[in-house]
């Protein structure tokens, strides 16, 4: 297997470059070899969000939350995934605690938005 370092960067250029189908590839080896690491479970969480992918997005982010309940960029992401799934409720309920944890203006401004939208 190729350095894991080395896949995870490569991963993550690819998620910036927009190929997520080329960054879950290379993180595959980790996804099997270290299925609780925090940057694999981040990078494939992003790329599967990128893909589309809703389901194995909210499985990657529900399991950062549950190996770091204070992972406030898990909160905001599993606002992503269900703000796009339409469950709006829920997004908000993510965003205050990503808001709480970490008040980032992304974070912030997600969170008006959405608030704003529903009032």
């Amino acid at each position: 297997m190729a350095n894991p370092v080395e896949l995870l960067r490569r991963a993550d250029a690819l998620v910036a470059e927009r190929k997520p189908a080329q960054a879950l590839e290379a993180l595959a080896p980790l996804l099997s070899d270290e299925p609780d690491s925090r940057s694999v479970l981040e990078l494939a969480g992003r790329a599967y969000f990128a893909r589309a992918q809703l389901d194995r997005a909210e499985r990657s982010f529900a399991r950062l939350v549950e190996l770091d309940p204070t992972d406030a960029y898990a909160r905001f992401a599993l606002g992503r995934v269900a703000e796009r799934r339409s469950r709006r409720t829920e997004a908000v309920g993510h965003y205050r605690i990503a808001v709480a944890l970490d008040p980032r203006p992304e974070y912030r401004q997600r969170l008006d938005d959405l608030e704003r939208q529903a009032s």
